[in-house]
């Protein structure tokens, strides 16, 4: 506690419900009486804020009503490569913390986490620039045990990675057509883009990719 104080810092608080940020407000007012907190609700505002003010830590939302926080991320960091991002997000930390991690964020917190859960990465983020839960440690682990299928999901465009995972789900193509309201032909094209990217030759070894992700 006594080393955060001394260290006073401005976080970005970037959520667009009111009520999630106040509550990290107060959670941070108890850790750090010192810091300063600014708050966003959209991209605009977010890219606006650290364009013009020095942002320590941003605390971020993974999902806006203009999209995933995953298609800003870059800009972010072009724009401040000192700034250190934490995503804190309702989705579930096993499918989705790695993928932004390797975005660029330096942790990632569930919005399903305990009071003191939340603290602890607040200060984590505060005095180290990063907060990994024993969750992500295990996922970074196996990614490092498995970098090479990692790096080629990640060359993957979003809807390229929509249709291998629903591949894996056991859908065939007239049913991924049909869902996603697309033509047969056009979902035979992305799977086999997503073949050559993953290079590989059957489904079995696609679910082997996607899964070891997870």
């Amino acid at each position: 506690m006594n080393a955060l104080n001394k260290k006073p810092c401005t976080f970005l608080l970037a959520d667009d419900h009111s009520l999630i940020r106040q509550g990290l407000v107060f959670l941070i007012d108890d850790i750090c009486a010192d810091c300063k907190v600014t708050q966003a609700s959209n991209f605009q505002q977010i890219l606006e804020t650290i364009t013009t003010q020095k942002i320590d830590i941003a605390i971020l939302d993974a999902q806006f009503p203009e999209g995933n926080i995953l298609s800003i991320l870059p800009e972010i960091k072009s724009k401040d490569q000192d700034i250190k991002i934490l995503i804190f997000s309702g989705y579930a930390e096993e499918e989705h913390a790695l993928k932004y991690i390797k975005a660029g964020a330096h942790g990632f917190l569930s919005k399903m986490s305990e009071e003191e859960d939340i603290k602890n990465a607040l200060l984590k983020m505060k005095n180290k620039g990063e907060y990994f839960s024993e969750t992500t440690q295990a996922l970074l682990i196996h990614s490092l045990s498995n970098p090479e299928n990692i790096d080629l999901v990640s060359l993957l465009t979003e809807r390229e990675l929509q249709i291998a995972e629903m591949y894996v789900a056991g859908l065939g193509n007239l049913e991924i057509a049909n869902s996603l309201d697309i033509k047969q032909n056009t979902v035979s094209t992305l799977k086999k883009r997503v073949f050559d990217k993953l290079k590989i030759e059957n489904i079995v070894q696609l679910i082997a990719i996607i899964k070891g992700q997870h």
